[in-house]
């Protein structure tokens, strides 16, 4: 069976089914970023109930399914232009320091304005605080110009590049990651950002090293599964099993290792593992079986 972590995914958005169907594709571990739910939140307690459930109601729905959970929490790039929500930098701290948090993200650019620089500034500073990982958002408008502008921030924040996934590349702005040390994401889509095809003729450009490839499946059209169909084409396209391995398991244990938090041994569902039924009194559970 092949293992599969997926470095950025959006479970929130989500529903358990999707949970069972990546367990069953082989997903054992995943990463899920924080980032813009769609409907514009309102303040900060917003954005501190949500980091709660990422601690606590996600990891407890994909243990059903024997899928290890962790997350990264940021301020999305997008609502740090909200003045509204100023305030998450303040409460970030407090939660940076919690188990099952792996990295600061998303960060980075939307609209590439002085308010995201400056939430972009600190959110790495605490990265090198809390010797966290960082995952980075590059813009979907004017993606080339954000990328070298995103290098250029993380250049002068002074964070060892090892510690950076810069996020959502193709084949326009990939060389500059991969020359830059940090590592390179690769957001794979049904219509937009990378199919499987693209994403192999890359794999064998520019080799498998630092390179995290995700499914980024949130509420618009995406799929969860688009791990495994990579892992798929790469088999197709003549790439070993050590390779797919390497690719889709061993890379983004690395990265987000250097958390020293990651939690990959746990049980094959929660049937055999006697996952509690209930989480705060909540359950995936409805009604007799």
């Amino acid at each position: 069976m092949t293992r599969i972590f997926d470095p950025h995914i959006h479970m929130t958005s989500r529903t358990t089914d999707d949970y069972e169907a990546m367990a069953a594709a082989g997903v054992r571990a995943l990463v899920e970023p924080a980032f813009w739910l769609g409907q514009p939140r309102t303040g900060v307690s917003s954005f501190t109930d949500y980091f709660d459930a990422l601690l606590g109601w996600e990891p407890y729905r994909a243990e059903q399914f024997g899928i290890r959970h962790h997350c990264a929490l940021a301020l999305n790039p997008k609502e740090a232009n909200d003045p509204r929500l100023a305030g998450v930098l303040d409460v970030l701290p407090d939660y940076l320091v919690r188990d099952r948090v792996v990295a600061v993200g998303e960060v980075g650019y939307d609209a590439m304005t002085p308010q995201e620089d400056k939430a972009f500034t600190v959110q790495l500073e605490l990265a090198v605080r809390h010797a966290l990982p960082v995952l980075v958002h590059t813009p979907h408008r004017d993606k080339a110009n954000g990328t070298r502008r995103t290098l250029d921030v993380v250049r002068e924040s002074g964070i060892d590049p090892g510690l950076v996934v810069v996020d959502h590349l193709n084949e326009v702005t990939v060389r500059a990651v991969a020359d830059s040390g940090c590592w390179m994401g690769f957001s794979i889509y049904p219509d937009t950002k990378m199919s499987e095809d693209r994403m192999v003729a890359l794999l064998r450009e520019y080799g498998t090293a630092r390179i995290l490839v995700n499914s980024a499946a949130d509420w618009g059209r995406s799929d969860p599964l688009k791990t495994r169909r990579t892992a798929d084409a790469m088999r197709a396209a003549g790439f070993g099993e050590d390779d797919v391995d390497q690719v889709l398991w061993r890379n983004p244990v690395a990265f987000y290792g250097q958390s020293g938090r990651l939690e990959l041994d746990g049980p094959e569902g929660a049937e055999a593992s006697g996952v509690r039924a209930e989480f705060e009194g909540s359950s995936i559970r409805r009604g007799e079986r």
